[in-house]
This record gives structure tokens, C-alpha cells and sequence, in this order.
């Protein structure tokens, strides 16, 4: 069936005609022709007889059986494939299929017939339907003649749809009688008889017809004939053609108006001025407006339409239009620079340049129009800059003169009635068209492309960082009302609004808009009135309060992104920024003066909180990040801020005991409400330093911790959602906050950790409430259901092991006789109760989901027990291993035969988990933790169970076997340095180079005896130079020797225990080490008493003894081999040099080296110093880890403080440790900075993986580091070092003196 007869044709004619005269209704009823296509194209959606037609159901017959046995073979081959295991590489059958079938050739040649025979078809009905107008012609010509009697009617200038009119249709010969009695050489009744007839027939049959071109050009001149009626008429049809014919043709029409009004404004006739104004009633001026209207509403529709039209009907619009508007007149012509140009009638119907915003909104149609601008009316662009120049240096010379500058942006809002522009308005409108277009045009490349442009008065060329430079200044030149003036305006054409819209779009667009606007000249511009503020010059600017609004606006948009935020701390230039100071240093400063009230002209300004809110916000968006912090930390802008809100908090307590009347009680009421608005404006500006380790330090400084968090917590509730952003934000700085102390404690007071539980158990086990359950829960598919998983994140990065120890510490279990069905947990220690340590019938039978719910306790539990030290608090305060040993002995099959088999569920195999990680030391390749799931082939749990320990040796990797020790050249000079009596200048500096060379060579030869002889040489020189020794320590007689396991804490025992079980197996310890390790404990304790003060504090960890195990000591007792009195030695010289502040962290707990109010914060220096720098580094080095943290709201400070208290143990290898603690002693403490950098590269793809599957804190906190070697990343570690150890050894040295 691939070719059609003649009968076929026939057949297809009367089927197509009746499916026509089916939907005839639908199509007249169309208000457009490509309303009645898009009708014909969605005939199947809106026709329910659609499948009854003829045409279609021949259609269909007609695909089936030329495609069919396509599709059926394709099928079988698909099928048989299936059946063999193969992949077809589509989602479903019936893609395959239907793709196969549209590459078949049978479809290719079934189009190309239906192609053919259609066109014919189409072709016949076509002739038949000439045939049968000839035919009605004497009824054509009556119904013309009663509409030339003046049955047509229509005044409006934009006609309706050619669908609702009465046509006459006419033939060629008749449109070119028309044509010719159209030239303007004939009568004046001739040619308005044939504009009447014109008017009748359907526009698109003129404008498709051979007569068009003469025709065109007549309508063209004519336009211009002194008779009104006559170029109204043909304006309506011009009107009529637009709205009723498809982009193709209306574009002919389009560009005949615009040759029309090229001729007009070239002609002599024309004589409009600026300076004589413009009276729109004039009859003259009016028509003229009604056919630049026309043209610009055709311009704003345009766009909807021609990229469904080949390009070049886009081109000669485009074109015809910017010929328009860049008129160019004769040398001899009489027109004056004063004449009114088509942009100025344009202007004042499009004020905003909406057309040029449709146009270049498409790169379809942007690119064309900057091509044309670029190449042939690049003159159009110098106009607008000029006017935009002309109107600045109006503003400028009026403001210096202290007169004032009108503002012709609200004169017509008030008369409506006023028909008549003046020349200064009118100059106006040209400007704000112009700066309209500029703004525009700036946004792209190839508008960008355009600059800089040469203007005939200016002999430098005006580039786009002058234009935008302009803009900044037009801000506070130009004139402008009060904020609360204009809170009532809809629509304000005043040119600092304008400019605000302009640069806020450029503010939040990327790539090559904002690249324009980061430079030093335009935000110098921006800073000016703050400048003159600072400096006390004096300042001519129009409205001070919103002037400095604006430019508040603008800046902390700058700041808000990457680019624009370097700028503002180091400029363009970073190299030169210290000659002079940076636009942070002169944001921050204006800020101070603003908090101190120190702003003379802004006095008893009503604006004035708004105003230092502001500006505080754009300091804001700098100390949120690391380096924004180190930049602001010299001028103390958290004690300001602090200071502000402790003077306001006064004001606000101070509430009047009388009131005489009703007006002071209004008064007193308002005053409340702004002291109380610009008190949380100061609270939330304070809390915002939490977002990093060094900020949340400050923060402490300020007194207002409580007062923060409660506001937090307040903030939070109010807000029954948040977006995403926001979210992330809120949860980062719980996260810093949980890694103090005192912010933990804070949390808890405030109701935050409370209110948080509260949730979880609403979702995990019931609401406070006895709600009523209109369906029932979804079954959880997932240990953590999806539901639960935000406040298991939550209860994550709350629960750190500072958190932890302030809110458990010496807290008992509850362990209640009975609890009820709605009793809700409140604090952690009922969590652990009620989740953790389901010990009693009581708590098993108090849950409504007891195993989804004991789940979540255990993976929560498991998270815990990562960090170190919170292990050891669980297990000596609730002996927790204990609870999981007894539920797994439980938990057997009864036999009476013999032991019973561990039943295999959920919580049995989380229980085996939980217990091989808290009751085994190692890294990734010297313990193997069970995994939860079963074996994919067998189905089968594979991992022995147990009920007692020790823990089955399954468990326990093989120590892979030294290799036996080998002569190396390197290592034997390493050696020989460290042992050699002279130690010449630099001798320090050629040791860490020796044994980088040793690290990168033969990492393996750095261990045992070696490792230990390396530091213990190296560190006994270094802590006898008074240059390399930081602290100052006393002298210390050794304790006795008898020191028993007794002597110490529960934890410290408990420590000692896992310490020695580790050394043991590592074969670095004998049987008695515990004594020694012991021993060392002791004194090193005793030790360091001597160098700590008395604080008086409520906090735990304030109290007598370090809160937690001393993991560097029990690190270098192995290193040593458990040699007790070298370990000693060794920790009492290492105490000297400043490395030890960083790797031994009790080396400073209560510590007299610190200033007293550091130590009352509890905050270790490794936090607020050491994080706080790998925050830094992280964002600078590896922008994509440092985001994946940021989207997961946790925090790299959180988990880097949990590697190093423990030294990374259970995370690297016992080797790798051994590397680190020496890299750090050996190079330095800023490489315990770069160790954390190359950890988080190394795990890069794992971080970004983890974020996408929202566990990304768990993940870090479980998971040991995989292929980690330190010796991997010596040399990515010292170029970090070349970069930045100026900076942060410079940090880390002012320690002592870190008082801020």
C-alpha cells in the first residue's frame, strides 16, 4: 500500500472534506490562524467522535498494515532476547519498539506516499473551493456593495480577529486593480473606495498575494496623506493584519510602519522639539503616537512567535526597528539636536523598555539583535549612554549646588487629566528608557561585547565598569524618597529604584554579569557616601538614610556570593591589597561608628536601626565564613554588636508603671515593639558567628550564649517551615554548637534538645497528644525509616562528645518499674533509657514499635561509640556492652539439648555489630566489623555471634609481618643527625627535610624502635633551644613507681584496659603494661596540675581531672614499646614545644598557658584554631566537599576534632598514626591542619556520594579511612604548606595571647 490510486485520492477528498465540514464550528470559531491550527492539532484531546471519522479510521487502517509486520517481527526478536537474559537498552518494550518502527524503511516510505497523495488532495479542494467562489461571485459583489453603503464599522485602532469578520473574498486580478487604484497619484475618492474594499477581504489573502509588494509600498506612503480618516483606515488595517495573520506576513506590515516613520521623522514636515514639549492632544502628535503604540505592541508580541518562522523574518524586523531608532539625517538636513527622535515617542509608550527585554530574553533573537547592534546601530547604545551621562551631571551640578532636583518620576501620579509633556519630562523618559535598555544589555556577553563605545563629546571611551560605575553614583545623586514614602508605590520610575532593580539582577545572576560588577571602581562607587561618613568630608546627596539602604542592599548581595565576597575582603587585586584597605575594612568600620552612634548627620533618624541592620547584615554574610572572620576578628565587631544588644535589652526591661492616656500607651507600645525588633536583629547578627569554630569562640566572649540560643530555639518554632537553606543554616550552627560545652548546655536549657526529642518520638513511637489515627503508618522498610532520619541526623550532630559528657555526666539511668504508653522522653539520658538499654520487661512493653525503635537506639548507639571517649563514658556509667551481652544470650532458640542458636533478626545483628566495634581496637585493615545484612547467595547471616567476651577471632585481622629491617642510606643520615653532639644552624630544618625524603621513599622504615628513637631525639633537641620552646615548665619529681590500675577513674581504667588489649595485639606491649601505662597516666596528670588554674564553673568538664582519655599519651607509650620512663621523659619535653597544644589535648586543659577566660569557655584551641582552619582550607581546596558539608548541615570542625582527640585511632592503621604524630612533630603543627585537608580529599567521592544519600555524618563517624596513607599525601601537604603556614602558624603562635 505504499502507493495510491486514483481512487485512493478520491476516497481521501471526501473523507477529508467531511472531517472539515465536521469541525467547521471549532475552526470559525478560532480567534486566530494558529488558534485553529493548534485546535486541529489537539482534535484527538477535545473531539470525542474523533476515531469515528472516516479519514482517521482509513488512517489507521492504512499504518497497520504497512508498519504492522514491522512491529510484530521487532516483537518476537525482543521477546526471544528477553528470554536469554539479554538487555534490550531501552526502559520498556514499547520505546524499543516504537523506535524501531520509525527507523524502518517501510515507515520512511509510508510517510513519503502519505506526503504526496495529501499535497495532492489538498491542491484539489483547494481549485474546487476557486471553482465555487467563482460560482457565488454575484453574491461577493452584493454583499460589497452593502458594506461600502456602511455596513463596515469599526473604530477601534486594534481591529479583532479576521475570524469574526464579514469578508469579501476576491481574486488576483482584483487585488491588483486595487493595488493600482491605491497609488497616491490617483483621485482622492478612487483610492478611499479602494482602501474600503481593501479593508473587507481576509488579511492573510492580501498579504500572500502577488499585489503585495505594490500594494505595500502605496499603504507605505500613504500613511503619511493629510487626511486623518484616510491613514486611520489603513492603520486599522495594519491593526487588523497583526492580530489576525501568522509572524510571516504581519512582519511585511511591521516593516512597512517602520519605513513610515523613518520617512516621517527624516522628512522636512517633521519639526517637534524637546525644548517646546509635547502636547498629546494635538491631532498631529496623536497619530502619530497611535502608530508608534501599534508598533510597539507588536514588538512586546512578537517574540511569542517568530522562532516558530525561519530566522531571517526575525532579521529584517529587528532590522527595520533599529534603523528606526538610530535615525541618522542628511548633513544638510534642518533637524537640530533639540528634535524629538523616535525614541522619545517610543519612551513615553514603553517607558521601561519592556520591547528590548522580550527581544533579547531568547538567545534565538538576543543574538540577532547585538549582531545588528554591533555591526550597523551601535549608535543606538551611544545615545543611551549619553542621555544616561547627561541626565548624572544634571543631578550632580544641582545636588553641589544644594538646590533641589526635581523629580519627575511622581509629577504625572497626582493629575491625571495632564495632557502635555515638558522638555525636561521629557529628556526624563528618554533616561529611564535608556537606562532600562543599558541594564538589559549588560546582563549578556554579547551586549558586554559592545563596549566600550567612543561618544562625540568624550575623548576617553566610556567602558562597562563606567556605565556601571554611573549607576552606583546615579544612587545618590539622582533624587529619591524616603523607604517608608514609597512602601504605598506600585510603580516607581525614580531613577535610584530603577538602578536598584538593575544591580540587584546583576547581583544575582552568574558568570559574566557578576564578573562586571566585581571590580574595585564600582564598589569604591558604592562605598562613597560611606566613605565621606567615615572621613567626616563633606557629602551632597539627596535622601542620606535611603541612599545608604541601597547601598546596603547591593553589597550584601555582593557578599553573598564566592567572587563578589573575595572582593570585598582582598579586592580585584589580592596581591595589592594590603597598601590599602579593602571595602570589608571600611564595611566594618562604618559599621562600628553606626552600633556606636557616631554618624552625626543620621542623628534621630527614624531609619537608624533599619540602617545599622543593614550594614550589619553585610558584615554578616563576611564573618559567617572562616576567612570573612579573620579578617573582621582585629576590630572587635562582636563586642559592638554585644554591647548594642545588652544597652537595648535595658531599654526593653524598662517597662512604665503609669500611663496617663491613650496616646502615650500607643507610643510606649511602638517604642517596645522596635526596641524588641532591633534587639532579635542584634541577637540573630551574634548568632550568626556560630556558623564557624573561631566565630562560636567570640560568641562566648560576648556573654549572650543563653540569650542566642533561646533565640534560635524561639525562631525555630515560629517557623512552622523553613526552606531548604535555611534548614542547613540552622543545623550547621547546632552542629558548632554542640561542640562546646557551654552552647551544649545552652541547647538543653533553651528547650531545643527537649523539643527535638519530642519530635522524634512523635514520629518514631506517638505524639504528646492522643490524636486520633485517621490510617495507619506505612510499615518501615529501612532500619531508619525515611521519616525518622532528620532527627536521627539531628540527634547526631548534637550528641559530640563535649555534648555528651556535659549531659550524662554522672546522670543514672532511670530504670523505672513501669512507664506509661505517652510518656515521652525529654532529655538523652531518657533516650538511652528508653531506646539503648532495654533491659526490663517494663521498657520492651512501654513501646508501641519495639524493634523499629530499639533499632534506631542501637544505630544511634553505634554512632556514638565511635568517638573514643563516649565510649568509654557509656561503658563505665551503664555498661552498655554488659545490656547488649545479656539481650544476645537471651535471644537463642530453647533446646534441650545443649546450647540454643542465636536467633537471626534485626536487632540480634545490629546487637553483634554494635558489640564488635566497641570491644575492638583497630584501624580499616586490623579489625573487620560484621556488616548488617545477609549473604546474597547463601541467604544466610555469615558472621559468628556471641554472648560473651572475648570477641570471636573472626573479628580480629592478621598483623601483616614487618618486612625485616634493610640498610637505607636516607633513614641512616636521618639517624646520624639526630645523634650527632653538634648541631649546626638549621640543623632543625635539615631533619624535617631528611625525613620528608625518608616518608616519601621508604615510608615502612619509619616505625618500632626507629619511629621512637626518631621523635625522642628530635623532640629532646628542640625543647632544650629557647627559640623552639613555647611553653615554660617547672620541674617535676616522678611519682613512685607502685602506681596501681586503682589509682585512676573508671575511664581512665577502662581506657588503659583497650590501650593495652591494642598494644597486645599490635606486639608492642608485655603482659604487665597495664601498670606502666599507669604509671604514666598518673604523672603526666600530676604533671600538669602544676601548670593548671582554679575555675570556678558549672561546667563538667571544668571540674578537677581532663574530661576523657589521654589517647596522645597511651599513643606514645606504645610508640616507646611500654617503656614508661622514656614515655615520660618524652611527654615532659614534648610539653614545651607548641605542637604539643595541638597533639596532646589535656597538655592544656585548665591550662595557665591560656588566658583565664578561654579556659572558663571549655573550648580546646584544636576547636577553635585547628578546625578552624580546616574550615578555611577546605572551602579554598576542595570547594565541593565543603558544599557537600554545608547541604548535609554538618560540620568539618565536628568530626576533625573527633579524629584528633583520639589521634585517629580506629580510623588509620596503627602505622599511619605513627606517621601523623610524627609528620605533625617533625614539620610542624600546621600539618595536624593539611593531614585533615588530604583526609577529606581522599575521601572526596565518598563525601559527595554520602551527601547524596543523606548520611553523610554517619558515614564519617563509621567508616575507618580506606587507603589512606599519610606518606601518599607528603607532597600535596607541603605545597599547602608554602601557601599557608605563614598564616596559620601565626595563628597557632598566638595562643597564649588569644584573649578575643
Amino acid at each position: 500500500m505504499s502507493h495510491f490510486t486514483s481512487e485512493d485520492e478520491a476516497l481521501l477528498q471526501s473523507m477529508l472534506r467531511q472531517l472539515l465540514q465536521s469541525v467547521k464550528e471549532k475552526i470559525t470559531g478560532a480567534p486566530s490562524v494558529e488558534c485553529a491550527e493548534e485546535i486541529l492539532l489537539h482534535l484527538e484531546e477535545t473531539d470525542e467522535n474523533f476515531h469515528n471519522y472516516e479519514f482517521v479510521k482509513y488512517l489507521r487502517q492504512y499504518i497497520k498494515n504497512t508498519v504492522g509486520p514491522v512491529i510484530e517481527e521487532e516483537a518476537e526478536k525482543c521477546t526471544s532476547a528477553q528470554n536469554q537474559g539479554e538487555i534490550c537498552g531501552y526502559d520498556t518494550l514499547v520505546q524499543h519498539l516504537t523506535k524501531k518502527a520509525r527507523e524502518s524503511k517501510e515507515y520512511r516510505e509510508m510517510m513519503n506516499a502519505l506526503k504526496n497523495v495529501m499535497m495532492v488532495v489538498v491542491e484539489s479542494l483547494i481549485n474546487k473551493f476557486e471553482e465555487d467562489r467563482m460560482h457565488d461571485k454575484e453574491m461577493a459583489s452584493k454583499a460589497k456593495k452593502e458594506l461600502q453603503s456602511g455596513y463596515y464599522t469599526d473604530n477601534c485602532s486594534d481591529s479583532d480577529s479576521s475570524f469574526n469578520q464579514s469578508y469579501a473574498f476576491m481574486s488576483q486580478e482584483q487585488l491588483q486593480l486595487l493595488a493600482e487604484r491605491l497609488d497616491p497619484s490617483q483621485p482622492k475618492e478612487v483610492r478611499q473606495e479602494a482602501l474600503q474594499t481593501l479593508c473587507l477581504a481576509p488579511a492573510s489573502d492580501i498579504l500572500s498575494s502577488e499585489s503585495w509588494p505594490s500594494l505595500r509600498k502605496h499603504l507605505t506612503i500613504s500613511l503619511a496623506d493629510p487626511d486623518a480618516t484616510f491613514s486611520e483606515k489603513i492603520l486599522r488595517f495594519y491593526a487588523k493584519s497583526f492580530s489576525s495573520s501568522p509572524f510571516n506576513m504581519t512582519k511585511e506590515v511591521y516593516t512597512s510602519l517602520a519605513r513610515h516613520l523613518e520617512l516621517y521623522f527624516l522628512s522636512g514636515e517633521y519639526s517637534l522639539h524637546i525644548s517646546a514639549g509635547l502636547d498629546v492632544s494635538n491631532s498631529d502628535v496623536n497619530r502619530l503616537l497611535k502608530k508608534v503604540r501599534l508598533l510597539n505592541e507588536y514588538q512586546k508580541e512578537a517574540p511569542s512567535s517568530w522562532i516558530r518562522h525561519p530566522e531571517k523574518y526575525m532579521e529584517e524586523v529587528v532590522e527595520s526597528t533599529l534603523s528606526l531608532l538610530s535615525l541618522k539625517h542628511k548633513p544638510n538636513h534642518p533637524a537640530s539636536p533639540d528634535s524629538l527622535s523616535p525614541v522619545h515617542f517610543l519612551a513615553l509608550l514603553d517607558i521601561k523598555a519592556v520591547w528590548f527585554r522580550k527581544w533579547t530574553h531568547a538567545y534565538y533573537s538576543r543574538r540577532v539583535v547585538f549582531r545588528l547592534l554591533e555591526r550597523k546601530y551601535k549608535s543606538l547604545i551611544n545615545a543611551a549612554v549619553q542621555q544616561c551621562l547627561d541626565y548624572f551631571e544634571f543631578c550632580k551640578a544641582a545636588v553641589n549646588k544644594n538646590s533641589k532636583v526635581s523629580d519627575f518620576s511622581q509629577q504625572h501620579c497626582s493629575d491625571m487629566q495632564n495632557f502635555s509633556y515638558t522638555g525636561p519630562e521629557l529628556q526624563y523618559i528618554y533616561f529611564v528608557h535608556s537606562l532600562c535598555l543599558l541594564g538589559r544589555l549588560l546582563i549578556y556577553k554579547q551586549g558586554q561585547n559592545l563596549f566600550p563605545v567612543q561618544l562625540k563629546n568624550k575623548k576617553d571611551s566610556v567602558s562597562i565598569t563606567d556605565v556601571l560605575v554611573l549607576f552606583a553614583q546615579l544612587i545618590y545623586y539622582s533624587p529619591s524618597y524616603s523607604k517608608t514614602a514609597l512602601v504605598a508605590d506600585t510603580d516607581n520610575y525614580s531613577p535610584e529604584s530603577l538602578v536598584m532593580e538593575i544591580l540587584q539582577v546583576f547581583c544575582d545572576q552568574t558568570g559574566c554579569a557578576a564578573e562586571c560588577l566585581y571590580t574595585d571602581a564600582v564598589i569604591d562607587a558604592l562605598l562613597h557616601p560611606v566613605q565621606s561618613l567615615l572621613s567626616g568630608t563633606e557629602l551632597y546627596i539627596n535622601c542620606l538614610e535611603t541612599t545608604l539602604l541601597d547601598v546596603a542592599d547591593i553589597l550584601a548581595r555582593i557578599a553573598a556570593s564566592e567572587d563578589g565576597l573575595s572582593l570585598l575582603l582582598y579586592g580585584e587585586n589580592e596581591k595589592n591589597a594590603k597598601d590599602t584597605p579593602t571595602a570589608a575594612h571600611v564595611l566594618v568600620q562604618f559599621t562600628k561608628k553606626l552600633l556606636h552612634d557616631n554618624v552625626s548627620l543620621l542623628s534621630g533618624s527614624e531609619l537608624m536601626p533599619v540602617i545599622k541592620g543593614a550594614f550589619i547584615f553585610v558584615c554578616r554574610q563576611m564573618y559567617r565564613t572562616c576567612e570573612g572572620l579573620q579578617m573582621l576578628i582585629p576590630y572587635g565587631l562582636h563586642e559592638s554588636i554585644a554591647e548594642a544588644w545588652r544597652k537595648t535589652k535595658l531599654l526593653s526591661e524598662r517597662v512604665p508603671t503609669t500611663v496617663t492616656d491613650a496616646d502615650s500607651t500607643s507610643s510606649i507600645s511602638q517604642d517596645l515593639k522596635t526596641s524588641l525588633l532591633w534587639e532579635e536583629t542584634l541577637l540573630d547578627a551574634l548568632l550568626n558567628f556560630c556558623t564557624t569554630p573561631k566565630g562560636l569562640f567570640l560568641l562566648h566572649s560576648t556573654g549572650a550564649m543563653d540569650d542566642c540560643v533561646d533565640f534560635m530555639f524561639n525562631s525555630l518554632s515560629k517557623k512552622i517551615q523553613t526552606n531548604e537553606y535555611e534548614d542547613f543554616g540552622n543545623r550547621i550552627i547546632v552542629a558548632q554548637m554542640a561542640t562546646t560545652p557551654m552552647a551544649a548546655v545552652a541547647l538543653r536549657n533553651s528547650g531545643f534538645i527537649k523539643a527535638l526529642l519530642t519530635e522524634l518520638w512523635a514520629l518514631l513511637e506517638c505524639g504528646k497528644d492522643d490524636l486520633r489515627i485517621t490510617q495507619p503508618r506505612p510499615t518501615p522498610v529501612d532500619p531508619i525509616d525515611q521519616s525518622c532520619q532528620k532527627s536521627f541526623l539531628f540527634l547526631v550532630n548534637v550528641l559530640t562528645y563535649p555534648a555528651v559528657f556535659e549531659l550524662l555526666s554522672k546522670q543514672d539511668i532511670p530504670n523505672k518499674p513501669m512507664y506509661s504508653f505517652r510518656e515521652v522522653p525529654t532529655d538523652i539520658i531518657d533516650i538511652i533509657d528508653r531506646l539503648i538499654i532495654l533491659n526490663s520487661e517494663a521498657k520492651i512493653h512501654s513501646l508501641f514499635n519495639y524493634e523499629q525503635s530499639h533499632i534506631f537506639g542501637l544505630r544511634l548507639l553505634n554512632v556514638l561509640c565511635c568517638e573514643l571517649n563516649t565510649l568509654l563514658l557509656l561503658e563505665t556509667q551503664y555498661k552498655v556492652s554488659q545490656v547488649l551481652l545479656t539481650a544476645q544470650e537471651e535471644n537463642v532458640t530453647e533446646t534441650s539439648e545443649g546450647p540454643g542458636i542465636f536467633i537471626i533478626d534485626g536487632l540480634s545483628v545490629e546487637r553483634n555489630h554494635v558489640l564488635v566495634r566497641i570491644n575492638l581496637i583497630g584501624g580499616p585493615q586490623e579489625r573487620i566489623l560484621p556488616l548488617r545484612e545477609l549473604d546474597k547467595g547463601s541467604g544466610l547471616y555469615p558472621w559468628p555471634m556471641f554472648s560473651s567476651l572475648p570477641v570471636p577471632k573472626r573479628y580480629v585481622a592478621e598483623i601483616p609481618r614487618k618486612a625485616e629491617y634493610r640498610q637505607d642510606k636516607d633513614l641512616d643520615k636521618l639517624l646520624r643527625l639526630l645523634k650527632s653532639p653538634d648541631k649546626p644552624i638549621g640543623w632543625a630544618e635539615i631533619c624535617r627535610k631528611q625525613f620528608c625524603k625518608v616518608m616519601k621513599t621508604r615510608p615502612d622504615s619509619i616505625s618500632g624502635p626507629i619511629l621512637a628513637e626518631l621523635i625522642e631525639k628530635f623532640v629532646s633537641h628542640l625543647s632544650e633551644s629557647r627559640t623552639d620552646c613555647y611553653f615554660s615548665t617547672g620541674s617535676y619529681k616522678v611519682m613512685d613507681a607502685d602506681v596501681k590500675k586503682e589509682n585512676l577513674s573508671a575511664v581512665q581504667q577502662l581506657g588503659v584496659e583497650m590501650t593495652v588489649r591494642y598494644g597486645k595485639y599490635l606486639n608492642l606491649l608485655k603482659e604487665d603494661a597495664e601498670n606502666g601505662l599507669c604509671f604514666v597516666l598518673m604523672n603526666c596528670e600530676e604533671f600538669l596540675k602544676q601548670q593548671q588554674r582554679t575555675v570556678a564553673s558549672s561546667l563538667c568538664c571544668l571540674q578537677k581531672h581532663y574530661a576523657g582519655y589521654d589517647w596522645f599519651a597511651s599513643s606514645i607509650f606504645l610508640i616507646m614499646s611500654g617503656d614508661r620512663e622514656k614515655t615520660l621523659t618524652f611527654l615532659q619535653q614534648f610539653s614545651r614545644l607548641l605542637v604539643s597544644a595541638f597533639l596532646w589535648l589535656p597538655r592544656l586543659h585548665l591550662s595557665v598557658h591560656l588566658p583565664v577566660t578561654t579556659v572558663e569557655y571549655g573550648i580546646h584551641p584544636v576547636y577553635f584554631c585547628s578546625a578552624h582552619h580546616v574550615e578555611m582550607l577546605l572551602k579554598a581546596e576542595l570547594p565541593l566537599v565543603c558544599s557537600a558539608f554545608h547541604m548535609s548541615g554538618f560540620t568539618p570542625s565536628q568530626i576533625c576534632l573527633q579524629w584528633i582527640t583520639q589521634c585517629f585511632w580506629n580510623y588509620m592503621d596503627w602505622s599511619e598514626i605513627c606517621h601523623y604524630i610524627a609528620t605533625c612533630i617533625f614539620l610542624g603543627p600546621d600539618y595536624q591542619i593539611y593531614m585533615c585537608i588530604s583526609v577529606f580529599r581522599h575521601l572526596q567521592q565518598d563525601i559527595l556520594k554520602h551527601t547524596e544519600a543523606r548520611d553523610l555524618q554517619v558515614f564519617l563517624k563509621e567508616e575507618a579511612l580506606h587507603g589512606f596513607r599519610v606518606s601518599d599525601y607528603l607532597d600535596y601537604m607541603e605545597s599547602l604548606e608554602e601557601i599557608y603556614r605563614p598564616m596559620l602558624l601565626k595563628d597557632m603562635r598566638t595562643l597564649r595571647a588569644e584573649n578575643a
